[in-house]
């Protein structure tokens, strides 16, 4: 689903970003001397890419293309360009496959030879082809435009290379053009030692970014460890496409990339999400979010997200294509380590508009600042319910005591404690779900109870009626849930048992002290002895004191009879 957001401006703890490469980054080193735009980018990485070049020939792509064009799913075999067959990457002359000069032989100085080198030899700018592709492309220049789809096939004097491949193709050529300067990229039809159309290759190469495979086979023609015949030099537009438009168009790049509905001045947008509560070891659903570019032109950007969290826009880099200004839907789902243990969870995302121009006017191209996304989540332990506030006390035996008929009720409190005290132990809802035994004459004025915390507790009356003689027993039984307000459906914790006992006595003939049954002479003589000694059995009213209403309510009991 698409996930609601909005713009805030936020401050804290963030996990962060790993921006570690992957295993087909060009070394940290390779790239050192390389700052600048325009003109001057060009020629540096001219060096770049010629310190330490080795130069191989044309014949030793025969037995270099099984190292550097492996299929993936196939070690044995190779991917062919255009149409990515896959086939034996042995070499058998040409038959199964052949050598393609991305840019034609026939539009650059020399022809090739075995022991050619150079551009001719240059395993960036060949690629294994089908014979009969190869041939039906022949030395036709690349072209079609932005709007050409498709699979290979000849454009009248141009040849679309195919969806697959178009932006590959783009980014060899560019590489061949800068590191060989004596051959040149132009648009439309190219002439003597040219190639094109440039405008087709800027297109592409926004279009279809680099993938896995272009990127293993650029790290593998350099790499020893992957080709014994290594030439030990890159393809910058592969490691850096971001500075094709520098060197290729101009330095007035002018997008903006924002998350929200507005885009910000200096480019910098930032959108706070709260995903709410989860218990532990809940998954945490994927959500859907935005990614604007505004602009006319192309540009490419790397989206970082924290440890813990994926999108689908993860990688060393992603693009926006040359064209108006248009929104990129992004999935972000979360790791099953997120929800492992209780606890606050603040992750972010980081989205970095990676081009270097820096002509283009405040917020855009180079100076178009970071874009972040900031997602938190709460984490929390199940409730735990008890009638204690330390231990776990899941039932409760309760003694109402004795009580004398006609005396009044007697109560007591019960109360509900949800434990340990801890800010990730998840609020309890609590039901009463049954009650069974003498409940008419025990009774309690429970109401249910929503999101009592760790740090509250909830208290309940528990009554015996005094109106009927009798041992009397009731049992009550809730129901706990994590509170619903936060967790939506009744998600069990446990039960909880409350038994409850209590007697109401008949009442005693206090005047027959002597316990005989009868009231006389003898009862009189019995509470006379006892009040002249202060004995307790004087003490009618039950204040401590020997007195006067001591002798009347004696008096009144003794008047009123005895069974």
């Amino acid at each position: 689903m698409r996930y609601p957001i909005t713009i805030v401006l936020v401050a804290g703890l963030c996990v962060a970003p790993s921006l570690a490469g992957d295993e087909y980054e060009a070394p940290a080193s390779y790239y050192n001397s390389v700052s600048a735009t325009g003109a001057t980018l060009k020629t540096q990485l001219l060096a770049a890419m010629s310190d330490g070049h080795i130069q191989r020939n044309y014949g030793n792509f025969r037995d270099m293309s099984r190292y550097i064009d492996t299929d993936p799913n196939n070690p044995s075999n190779i991917l062919l360009v255009y149409n990515r067959a896959s086939v034996s990457g042995s070499w058998d002359s040409g038959v199964t496959w052949n050598r393609e000069h991305v840019w034609p032989q026939s539009l650059q100085p020399g022809s090739a030879s075995n022991s050619s080198t150079g551009n001719l030899g240059d395993p960036h700018a060949l690629r294994p082809a089908n014979p009969s592709i190869n041939s039906s492309r022949g030395n036709k220049p690349f072209g079609g435009g932005a709007a050409t789809t498709g699979n290979h096939r000849s454009l009248g004097t141009f040849y679309f290379p195919g969806d697959t491949d178009k932006g590959d193709i783009a980014r060899s050529l560019f590489y061949s053009n800068t590191r060989y300067p004596g051959i040149t990229l132009v648009n439309g039809n190219p002439g003597t030692n040219q190639m094109g159309d440039l405008e087709s290759l800027i297109a592409w190469h926004y279009l279809d970014i680099p993938d896995t495979f272009e990127r293993r086979r650029n790290h593998a023609v350099y790499s020893a460890s992957l080709n014994p015949l290594r030439t030990n030099n890159r393809n910058a537009y592969i490691d850096h496409p971001e500075f094709v438009w520098s060197v290729y168009v101009d330095q007035m790049n002018d997008t903006t990339i924002y998350l929200g509905d507005l885009e910000p001045a200096d480019g910098a947008s930032t959108i706070d999400i709260d995903l709410g509560a989860y218990l532990v070891g809940e998954t945490i659903d994927p959500i859907t979010i935005d990614l604007n570019k505004a602009g006319d032109d192309g540009t490419y950007y790397r989206v970082t997200p924290s440890a813990g969290i994926t999108t689908s826009l993860d990688g060393c880099y992603q693009a926006f294509p040359i064209g108006p200004a248009n929104s990129i839907p992004f999935d972000i789902s979360f790791d099953t380590s997120l929800t492992d243990n209780n606890g606050l969870r603040v992750c972010n995302i980081n989205i970095d508009n990676l081009d270097v121009t820096d002509q283009g006017g405040n917020g855009n191209g180079a100076n178009d600042a970071n874009d972040t996304v900031n997602i938190t989540a709460t984490v929390f332990e199940p409730g735990n319910a008890s009638f204690d506030a330390v231990i776990d006390l899941n039932t409760l035996e309760l003694d109402l005591g004795t009580i004398d008929t006609g005396n009044g009720p007697v109560s007591q409190q019960v109360i509900f404690f949800n434990i340990p005290a801890d800010l990730f132990i998840a609020p309890i809802d609590i039901e009463l779900i049954s009650s069974a035994g003498d409940t008419t004459t025990i009774t309690t004025d429970f109401m249910p109870i929503a999101d009592l915390t760790t740090l509250d507790n909830a208290a309940m009356s528990v009554m015996l009626d005094d109106q009927s003689e009798g041992i009397f027993n009731a049992t009550y039984t809730f129901r706990v849930y994590n509170a619903r307000s936060m967790f939506p459906g009744d998600v069990l914790v446990e039960d909880l048992t409350l038994n409850i006992t209590g007697e109401v006595a008949g009442s005693v003939c206090t005047p027959d002290l002597n316990n005989d049954g009868l009231l006389n002479f003898f009862d009189v003589s019995a509470f006379l002895s006892a009040y002249s000694s202060n004995d307790p059995a004087a003490d009618f009213t039950n204040d401590g004191a020997f007195n006067f209403f001591d002798v009347s309510a004696f008096l009144a009991a003794y008047s009123a009879g005895c069974p």
